[in-house]
């Protein structure tokens, strides 16, 4: 049986409501105030994935085809396959011109690709490889590659890293062009009034990619570094063509921005400025030399090509003549040529080159020194300026297809750009590792100006610029160059007296 309930022990919710104080025992009969709820956090902002490397799709199918054609070529030859045999045994296919298993008529001709692997696998077999085991160890390879390149692009596209304002005001302008300058970006005062005071220096670089190349970052900025070793440079930015550059030229470029920003720079410093020229750049300070000789101190001409046409370089022209009829009439359609498009012509330079760095950025630390500036040259590569279409014809059809500039046929405002008729002091530098402009291409230049100085760094095209190495073999000789011209070319009125 179940005796009547005793006595209970307080449970704790009983001791908590005869602790609290009379007006507190009932909180539903003394409602708090109504409190404001805070709005919930705002989600973190995602900075958008970089469109780059541009045009995205052609990069990710190039790089698809070249490392996937090594397992699929030699999977063709391996022996897996009754016609992977040599050619002489009667498989498909046979070297051109014969028939299966038929003796070859010319034999002193060249052997053919299939002739080539053929015997690469039966130099393989007779080295103890099983040619079964290596075609899937180049598959696994290639497979391996393709994977490292898209991890690369990803990572380069979701980088945190931007580019903080390192642009100076500009001091001058016309239309999209102004001109920087850096002779107070130096943090020491006493630097700061050496560069204010030291050579004027006129930086022209290419019209195709943006200028700050030449300010990249704060570690690596060709122009501040300048400015801190006590010259005063002044950077040409072009700006992306507005509606007065869109119907240019190059030689407008030429008479209507270069000369007028010649012209400020000889009145705010009283002095002739030396003019450097970097790359497509060169090109439009050689033109401005030719034609303003009298107020120019020196020029300096790097990565500059002119000889289109010369060894090497001639693939290029061979492939502005192929690409003619597929740009020509997007240029008969717009007054500009678009970056992609553009890009798209500079990719088939070196396409395994761009494989392989992307590869490279998925070794480097992802915060590190090496990654964020792997990420600021991506971030200019990509971040290219459209040309008015006049230019990219001149550039593309003139230049590249037509050499035009060696050929003696390359005028601005009717006159021939002659390098042997510039009789300025001139220095030279030809990276010898340049893929855009081949050594051979700038030499020709070089033996072309009467007082040319040649220095040939083994750097690359960027590299020269922004690389570890370019202060010491490419900025520090240039400076010295400088300074030492500087002190030697008379004024204006010692040389006309």
């Amino acid at each position: 049986m179940v005796g009547p309930p005793g006595p209970t022990t307080p449970g704790p919710a009983s001791r908590r409501r005869e602790s609290m104080p009379p007006e507190t025992k009932h909180p539903a009969r003394h409602p708090a105030p109504p409190q404001t709820e805070a709005p919930p956090p705002a989600p973190p902002t995602l900075e958008a994935p970089r469109p780059g490397p541009r045009p995205l799709p052609l990069h990710l199918a190039t790089q698809g085809l070249l490392m996937m054609s090594w397992p699929l070529g030699l999977r063709a030859w391996n022996g897996v396959s009754p016609c992977s045999r040599p050619p002489s045994a009667g498989c498909w296919p046979a070297p051109a011109g014969t028939e299966a298993g038929a003796e070859s008529t010319e034999a002193d001709a060249p052997p053919s690709t299939a002739d080539r692997l053929a015997a690469l696998l039966a130099e393989a077999r007779a080295a103890g490889h099983d040619p079964v085991s290596l075609a899937r160890a180049v598959d696994v390879e290639a497979r391996r590659r393709l994977g490292a390149f898209l991890d690369g692009v990803t990572r380069y596209r979701r980088h945190t890293y931007r580019r903080p304002s390192l642009d100076p005001a500009p001091c001058w302008g016309k239309g999209a062009t102004v001109l920087r300058p850096f002779a107070h970006t130096p943090d020491d005062p006493v630097r700061r009034g050496r560069a204010a005071a030291g050579p004027p220096v006129l930086l022209v670089p290419s019209l195709i990619n943006r200028a700050f190349v030449l300010n990249l970052s704060r570690k690596r900025g060709f122009a501040p570094y300048l400015a801190w070793r006590g010259l005063n440079p002044v950077l040409v930015d072009w700006g992306e063509p507005g509606p007065a550059e869109r119907g240019f030229t190059l030689g407008d470029y030429v008479t209507d921005r270069l000369e007028p920003a010649l012209d400020h720079l000889r009145v705010t410093t009283g002095r002739r400025p030396v003019v450097l020229g970097y790359c497509m750049g060169g090109l439009l300070a050689l033109a401005l030399a030719s034609r303003r000789q009298a107020d120019i101190a020196a020029l300096v001409l790097m990565a500059t090509p002119w000889d289109f046409h010369a060894d090497r370089a001639a693939a290029q022209g061979r492939l502005a003549n192929a690409l003619a009829p597929w740009i020509d009439p997007v240029l008969a359609a717009s007054d500009t040529l678009p970056v992609d498009l553009l890009q798209a012509a500079f990719a088939t330079i070196d396409p395994p080159s761009i494989g392989r760095k992307f590869q490279g950025f998925t070794r480097l630390p992802a915060r590190g020194t090496a990654a964020r500036h792997f990420v600021a040259m991506e971030d200019w590569l990509n971040d290219g300026v459209p040309l008015p279409a006049a230019v990219a014809q001149e550039t593309l059809n003139g230049w590249y297809g037509a050499n035009t500039t060696a050929r003696g046929e390359w005028r601005v405002e009717g006159i021939p750009v002659r390098p042997e008729s510039v009789t300025l002091p001139t220095l030279v530098v030809i990276p010898q590792r340049d893929r855009i402009v081949p050594a051979v291409s700038a030499t020709a230049l070089a033996r072309a100006l009467p007082r040319a100085e040649c220095r040939a760094p083994p750097l690359g095209h960027v590299g020269m610029i922004t690389g570890r190495r370019a202060v010491a073999q490419v900025h520090d000789p240039l400076v010295r160059w400088v300074h030492r011209v500087a002190k030697t070319v008379p004024t204006p009125e010692e040389r006309f007296s």
